[in-house]
């Protein structure tokens, strides 16, 4: 019988399966540092009273790990409470119930038992729930009709609050677009339109307590292969960046978003921004929810940094660190010929120099999820 990730019988099993054992070296330490991450008041730049302070700190943090957090982002207190709600409500449906939107090998989209079926090897503990959304006018509907056409008609409800979610945090993402526009010296809405109608994707994780936190982890290390995640932990925490040759704790906040660079944003301003390995870990007594939005551009729209981060100080050209691509061909990659991880990005520019083919799937390397 194929494993299954049935997280009410295996967050008591005093042993875990040995599918979720990580190598000694790669899973999780006693006790981490944490990490001192810029916090962005984004109350003037959103108002349009002015930028924002502790630019040259921001600036630094995203050429170096490229993570970030967002207060007064203007997301209201009750729908992030309601979003925890629903997501609750979701993973304590019993586990055939939620496989009726299993996720499908291709496919970034549905629910996923860990990872069993998929991979043999160094299973992440959690589950995870992953449903696209745009803010194309023809798609204003996109996670309603998804919910109801998987779940049924009793789910609408469900689907409504996620509909909402989802427009809201598009809304967020674009801001920070600017944001970070401002900090590349690009100006406010120089990189909107690239995401315009783009092909984002939200994902509910559910990390069950698990009795060998020691052994196994939530999410293994990875650089996020999307463009930008913005990311609302719970108050277990979780998220570890690894930065300076160690790895360092995210500390959650309430009224916070984790943001980070991931590699196809990365490629688009040329490199001049970080993605950053980070990863999971799991607690031996709580479970851990997170809620994570990925801003993606649509899917066939070329990745190509804007003319003014291709220019030098004395008015020369910048050759390019990365060929165009496709989001398309980047989000196939790594769901059907390599299994994320810490050189995603580099095994992607080979596969295409070599003529977009060769590259072999990964099985032993770490997780494509997110955190």
């Amino acid at each position: 019988m194929a494993l299954e990730f049935d997280a009410t019988i295996l967050s008591r099993a005093p042993v875990i399966p040995p599918q979720f054992v990580w190598p000694a070296d790669e899973a999780s330490p006693a006790a981490v540092g944490e990490i001192a991450i810029p916090v962005i008041d984004l109350a003037a730049f959103l108002s349009g009273s002015g930028d924002f302070s502790g630019a040259d700190h921001f600036a630094a943090a995203c050429e170096r790990h490229g993570f970030f957090q967002i207060v007064n982002h203007g997301v209201d207190p009750a729908l992030l409470a309601e979003a925890y709600r629903s997501m609750d409500a979701f993973y304590a449906l019993p586990l055939a119930e939620k496989q009726r939107a299993k996720r499908r090998l291709g496919e970034n989209h549905g629910y996923a038992g860990s990872f069993t079926g998929r991979f043999e090897s160094r299973l992440p503990w959690k589950e995870t729930m992953s449903f696209n959304c745009s803010d194309a006018p023809e798609n204003a509907s996109k996670v309603v009709d998804y919910f109801v056409s998987v779940l049924g008609e009793e789910y609408r409800q469900m689907g409504e609050v996620w509909q909402e979610y989802c427009d809201v945090m598009t809304r967020l993402a674009l801001d920070v677009t600017d944001l970070l526009a401002v900090g590349l010296g690009l100006g406010r809405g120089a990189l909107r339109g690239f995401f315009a109608g783009g092909d984002s994707v939200m994902r509910l994780n559910n990390y069950p307590p698990c009795r060998q936190p020691h052994l196994t982890l939530g999410t293994g290390p990875h650089r996020d292969p999307t463009s930008l995640t913005l990311l609302h932990q719970d108050l277990v925490g979780g998220l570890q960046v690894f930065v300076g040759g160690e790895w360092r704790a995210v500390r959650p906040r309430e009224d916070a978003f984790v943001v980070n660079i991931g590699d196809t944003f990365a490629a688009l301003v040329d490199g001049r921004h970080a993605s950053c390995l980070h990863r999971a870990v799991v607690n031996g007594a709580a479970a851990r929810r997170s809620l994570t939005f990925f801003l993606n551009p649509p899917l066939d729209r070329v990745v190509s940094p804007p003319q003014g981060l291709l220019v030098a100080k004395d008015g020369g050209a910048i050759n390019r660190k990365y060929p165009g691509f496709t989001w398309r061909e980047f989000l196939e990659f790594t769901q059907k010929h390599y299994r994320s991880d810490t050189n995603t990005m580099e095994a992607f520019v080979d596969w295409i120099k070599q003529g977009r083919r060769g590259a072999q799937f990964h099985g032993d390397a770490g997780q494509a999820e997110k955190n």
